[in-house]
């Protein structure tokens, strides 16, 4: 019994100092603007801008592969603040500045198909063959692929409903 202690023990010390040298040598630097743009982000990780996760399109912004109005769930507003600190001007007009919006079920009309189910990227829609789904609103990312499918109509896009949960202090104005 000692044995393995001391074995499992000798062994986690090791594979820890490999994971330090290796952090320390295969350690990539990423760009002060890159990492200011990830801070100004949603950080909801949905992927409709067609990247990774918002650090995936800070990079792409920040190199310029990419539109400040790249990110839909910051809508215009998060293209505006992105654009001023690039210093760069960006078309507005084909965002919507309503904010982030998830996906709901009017229960009257599901008919439990299944087909939006198939489709959400987040599997945040549950239910079953012939019963009423329902979504999960904190893994609703608001894609809204699977208001396209919806063969009744029954999702719709609703903004995201202030409770005691997901409220969030609003920043400050600059004086």
């Amino acid at each position: 019994m000692i044995a393995a202690i001391l074995s499992l023990t000798l062994l986690g010390a090791v594979l820890g100092a490999v994971l330090g040298v290796a952090n320390k040598f295969l350690h990539v630097e990423s760009s002060a603007l890159a990492g200011e743009l990830i801070e100004m982000m949603p950080g909801s990780n949905c992927g409709q801008c067609g990247f990774p996760g918002c650090s995936g399109a800070a990079a792409a912004i920040a190199d310029g592969t990419a539109s400040p109005a790249c990110c839909p769930a910051g809508g215009k507003t998060l293209a505006a603040q992105l654009a001023a600190k690039l210093g760069v001007a960006v078309d507005l007009s084909g965002l919507s500045g309503e904010g982030p919006k998830i996906a709901t079920v009017a229960e009257e009309l599901c008919i439990g198909c299944c087909r939006c189910g198939k489709v959400c990227p987040t599997d945040a829609i549950l239910g079953a063959a012939r019963q009423i789904h329902d979504v999960l609103r904190e893994a609703c990312t608001g894609c809204a692929s699977c208001v396209e499918k919806c063969p009744t109509g029954a999702l719709v896009m609703r903004p995201v409903p202030v409770t005691l949960q997901h409220w969030v202090m609003p920043k400050p104005l600059a004086a």
